[in-house]
C-alpha cells in the first residue's frame, strides 16, 4: 500500500468518481480480498494521515456512525489505542434494533477486545477538554439527507473543537456527488481522507469549504470504473500556453474582438480586453456601445495597445475576418442582444459572458443560433455564474448550486457549447458530458469585474491557439487552463483582502510565469 496522497499538491490527471462507481469498486475489492481486509487497510491509511497531521497528539475523540464509515473510524481507534493514545469513541446512532454491516461489526468487536473506551452518550465538555485530534467517522459516501438528532449533535461538537478534525471519506453533511451541503449543519473538517476514489463533491460547491485539505488513499485498489469528472492541475494550463516562435508576428496569434461596453459599463469591456492581450492575442479591438454615443475615450490611457472601435464596425469586421475570436457580453447591457446574431453566425471562436448570456436566455431565436454553431463545427465557450446558468436552464440559482455537476452537464448538452460554471470549484463541461473541476481560487475573487477578466483571458488564450480539428476539445482545454490560472492568480496574490479586477490579469500573467518554476 502507498501513503495517502495530498490531492492539491499535484492534481493533474486525478479522476473523480461518482457514488455508484465507488460503491461498485468497493464491493468488488471486498469480495476479492480476505474478510475485513479492505476495512483494515482503510484504518491503517487513516492512522498514517492522523499521525502526520497531529504527530504529538495524546488524546483523540472519534465520532463513529453505524455504517462502514464508522467501522473505518473504529479500526483507527484500535490502532491509536495500541499506540498509547487516550482514545474515546462515541457510537452515534448505534441502536439496539439496528444490525451493523459485517465489516463494521468486526471493527467494533476488535475495538472492544483491545480496550478502546466506547460510549453511546456524547462526551462532556470536560471529556473534550485537551483533545488533540478529532475524527468524523459518522457518514461518508452516498449521503443524501441532513444530519439529524444525535448525528447533528455530534456534528456540532466536532465543529466546536479547535484541534485538527479528520473526516473519513467526506465531511458529514456533504454530498460527495454534488458538493451540496445537505442541511443547516455539516462538519467543517481541517483534513479529509477520501478512500478508494476521489469524489467530485469534495471539490465544488460547499465541498471546498467543508473538506479542508483533501487527501486520497486508493487502498491498493485499481479504479476499474469510468470517471465522472477530472481534477484540473497546472499541466492543463501549461499544455495550451502558446510558444512564441521567432518567425511569428502578431497575426500568428489572432485578433480578439470584445463586444460590450454599454454606457457606464465600458470598464467591463476594458478589463476583458486587457486580459485578452496578456493571455496572448495578437491584437485586441474593443467595440463599445458607449463609443457609438461619443461617451468613450478614443484610447485606454492605461493600456494604449487596446484599439477602441464603434460597435457599428463589428459586423463588417466579422464578415471580413472569419478567423476572429469574439468575447461578447462584458458590460454590454441590453444593447448587446442586437450584435449577437452576427457574432453567433460569423465568429470562428466565441466566448459569451454576462449580458450576452442573459440575452440568449430571454430570446429563443438566439438560443437556436447558438445551438446551430455547434452543429456546423464552430465552438463556443459560455462563462455563466450560477444565476446566469439558472436563467439559461429555466430554473433558479439554488437548484443550480444543489447539483452543480448536473447543471453544467445539462447546460452544455442543451446549448452545444463548452460551459464554464463559475463559483466555488468552477466546472468546465462539454456537450458530450466531460467535466473538469477546478481546484484553485477562493472568495478573494468575489469582486466586480473578475468574471470579465476570466472571459477576456479565455478569448485571448484561445485566439493564440493554432487551428484544430477537434474544436470542442480545444475549447475545453483552453477553458480549463483559463479557470485554473484565474484561481491560481488569487492564491498567489499575497493578500488576504479581495482581489480587484483591475489587478487580476497581471496576477494571472505572473501565475503563468510560475508554471516554469
Amino acid at each position: 500500500m502507498t501513503s495517502p496522497r495530498r490531492l492539491l499538491e499535484r492534481p493533474d490527471d486525478i479522476a473523480l468518481f461518482d457514488d455508484p462507481a465507488t460503491r461498485r469498486l468497493e464491493q468488488r475489492a471486498a469480495a476479492a480480498l480476505p474478510p475485513h481486509a479492505l476495512m483494515a487497510r482503510a484504518g491503517l491509511a487513516l492512522l498514517r494521515l492522523a499521525r502526520a497531521i497531529a504527530p504529538d497528539a495524546r488524546r483523540a475523540w472519534i465520532a463513529a456512525g453505524p455504517g462502514n464509515n464508522g467501522g473505518d473510524g473504529l479500526v483507527l481507534a484500535t490502532w491509536l489505542h495500541r499506540a498509547g493514545l487516550d482514545v474515546r469513541v462515541t457510537l452515534v446512532d448505534h441502536r439496539a434494533d439496528r444490525t451493523l454491516p459485517d465489516d463494521a461489526a468486526w471493527a467494533l468487536a476488535e475495538a472492544r477486545a483491545t480496550g478502546v473506551a466506547l460510549a453511546a452518550e456524547p462526551p462532556t465538555a470536560a471529556q473534550l477538554s485537551g483533545i488533540d485530534l478529532a475524527v468524523d467517522a459518522l457518514l461518508g459516501v452516498g449521503q443524501s439527507r441532513a444530519p439529524e438528532g444525535a448525528m447533528a449533535d455530534a456534528v456540532a461538537l466536532l465543529n466546536g473543537l479547535r484541534c485538527p478534525v479528520l473526516a473519513v471519506d467526506a465531511p458529514t453533511g456533504l454530498s460527495t456527488a454534488s458538493g451540496a451541503q445537505l442541511g443547516a449543519s455539516a462538519v467543517r473538517a481541517t483534513h479529509t481522507l477520501t478512500l478508494l476514489t476521489a469524489k467530485p463533491g469534495l471539490f465544488t460547491g460547499a465541498g471546498r469549504e467543508l473538506t479542508g485539505d483533501p487527501w486520497l488513499d486508493d487502498l491498493g485498489v485499481a479504479p476499474q470504473e469510468v470517471p465522472a469528472a477530472s481534477l484540473t492541475g497546472s499541466g492543463a494550463a501549461s499544455a495550451v500556453l502558446p510558444l512564441r516562435r521567432h518567425l511569428a508576428n502578431k497575426g500568428s496569434y489572432g485578433d480578439v474582438h470584445v463586444a460590450g461596453g454599454a454606457a457606464g459599463m465600458v470598464g467591463a469591456s476594458l478589463l476583458a480586453a486587457h486580459a485578452a492581450a496578456l493571455a496572448g492575442a495578437g491584437r485586441v479591438l474593443v467595440h463599445t456601445h458607449a463609443s457609438d454615443a461619443g461617451g468613450a475615450l478614443p484610447v485606454d490611457v492605461r493600456h494604449p495597445e487596446l484599439m477602441l472601435r464603434p460597435m457599428a464596425e463589428l459586423q463588417a469586421t466579422l464578415r471580413d475576418n472569419r478567423k476572429a475570436t469574439v468575447v461578447a457580453g462584458c458590460g454590454g447591457g441590453d444593447a448587446v442582444a442586437a450584435e449577437l446574431p452576427a457574432c453567433l453566425a460569423q465568429a470562428a471562436r466565441l466566448v459569451l459572458d454576462a449580458d450576452a448570456l442573459n440575452a440568449i436566455a430571454r430570446d429563443a431565436s438566439l438560443r437556436t443560433l447558438l445551438r446551430a454553431r455547434g452543429a456546423r463545427g464552430n465552438a463556443t465557450i459560455l462563462t455563466p455564474h450560477p444565476l446566469e446558468a439558472a436563467r439559461l436552464l429555466g430554473s433558479d440559482a439554488k437548484q443550480v448550486q444543489a447539483d452543480r455537476l448536473a447543471a453544467a452537464r445539462r447546460l452544455a448538452a442543451d446549448t452545444g457549447a463548452v460551459v464554464v460554471l463559475k463559483g466555488s470549484g468552477t466546472l468546465v463541461a462539454t456537450p458530450d458530458g466531460r467535466v473538469a473541476v477546478n481546484p484553485t481560487g477562493d472568495a478573494r475573487l468575489a469582486t466586480a469585474g473578475t468574471g470579465d477578466v476570466l472571459a477576456g483571458w479565455t478569448g485571448g488564450l484561445w485566439s493564440a491557439q493554432p487551428s484544430a480539428e477537434d474544436v470542442v476539445g480545444q475549447a475545453f482545454a483552453v477553458a480549463r487552463a483559463a479557470a485554473w490560472l484565474h484561481g491560481r492568480a488569487c492564491e498567489d496574490a499575497g493578500t488576504r483582502l479581495p482581489l480587484i479586477a483591475g489587478e487580476l490579469a497581471a496576477h494571472m500573467a505572473r501565475a503563468v510565469a510560475g508554471l516554469g518554476d
